[in-house]
């Protein structure tokens, strides 16, 4: 079937999922509602088309004993900064925001974890491009959104390439300037991650170089405000919140055309797209522990951006987790689902 290109405007509702991995974004705060019923409330922190779609569409959201107060947010980072200032009990992020959280001496706690494939992570370049392998980015110019997953990714990338990242020339761009960038053809290639890499695909406007499949750790996050853990009611929630959020994740990947459409109305995202990104990389995400592994794979990341001197000092991971959730969770290590038509 013949792909049709995307206009341009048609992408840009996509810098409100920035908060998947990352990225510098402020924030919107702008609450998105309440549900459940009760004396107690749990404020979580969210992003477009993100946790409250994803529970609402698995009907996680029937039943509540407490109450829970939604906060949208265009990025992990400013997520995390309420977390660390108590304005949200717990919110969503990807693999990077933590460390630089960590870095910043931030008061936060990751408490549950998923693990998915990284191949909606990619370095993607234009289908035009001579590029056909990483090796040839030496001296390109790279758009990225700095302290993203896709940041890190890039960096694995050209270290397996045997390269550094001085070795190109990185333009720290936000998606929606970095796509400007990518089709106006300023930039040799684009560091993002999914649903980015699924609509430049889809649209036709560019291939991918490399992805982060085996490269980074796939994980993503629910952090949580360490004051909040220490109320025992609110711990419960949490836990009970947790319980939830896993259940959805099971029930994406038994319904991954359901989910797609939810989310395409959620966010503005051509259907197809969504169903793309869900299947590439939404659908493969599992449940696991915070575990030992996952701390050093964190530690690995935070140890990188500490010698290129974009955290200060050395971060301790292990000191900003949380294992009373884990339950009987699988190690972190578990292979991702794969995704496979009926």
């Amino acid at each position: 079937m013949r792909r049709h290109l995307v206009p341009t405007a048609l992408l840009l509702p996509l810098t409100l999922l920035l908060a998947a991995c990352g990225g510098n974004s402020a924030a919107d705060t702008a609450g998105a509602g309440t549900d459940g019923k009760g004396s107690l409330t749990l404020n979580v922190g969210d992003q477009k088309g993100g946790s409250e779609a994803v529970l609402r569409a698995a009907g996680e959201l029937k039943n509540l004993d407490y109450k829970i107060k939604w906060s949208t947010f265009t990025s992990g980072p400013p997520l995390l900064e309420a977390v660390n200032a108590k304005a949200v009990d717990i919110g969503g992020v990807g693999n990077t925001p933590p460390v630089f959280a960590a870095g910043a001496g931030s008061k936060v706690s990751v408490v549950a974890a998923w693990h998915g494939t990284s191949k909606g992570e990619a370095i993607l370049v234009p289908k035009s491009s001579s590029l056909r392998k990483p090796e040839e980015l030496k001296g390109r110019s790279i758009a990225v959104a700095q302290g993203s997953s896709a940041h890190f990714q890039l960096i694995a990338s050209l270290k397996e390439a045997g390269l550094k990242l001085s070795d190109v020339k990185v333009k720290y761009l936000q998606p929606a300037d970095a796509l400007a960038a990518f089709t106006g053809g300023k930039v040799d290639a684009w560091a993002v991650w999914d649903p980015y890499t699924s609509q430049v695909l889809n649209a036709e406007q560019g291939r991918i170089l490399a992805d982060g499949d085996g490269v980074v750790n796939g994980l993503s996050f629910q952090v949580a405000a360490p004051s909040a853990l220490k109320d025992t009611k609110k711990a419960a929630a949490v836990k009970d919140y947790l319980e939830r959020l896993r259940r959805a994740q099971d029930w994406v990947y038994r319904h991954p055309d359901a989910w797609a459409k939810v989310w395409a109305k959620d966010t503005g995202l051509p259907y197809e797209v969504a169903l793309a990104s869900v299947k590439r990389t939404n659908a493969s995400r599992i449940a696991v522990a915070v575990d030992k592994p996952l701390i050093a794979s964190e530690q690995q990341i935070a140890d990188t951006f500490t010698e290129l001197k974009l955290i200060p000092g050395k971060v301790d991971f292990a000191a900003f987790v949380d294992t009373r959730f884990n339950g009987g969770l699988p190690p972190s290590t578990t292979t991702p689902r794969v995704y496979k038509d009926s």
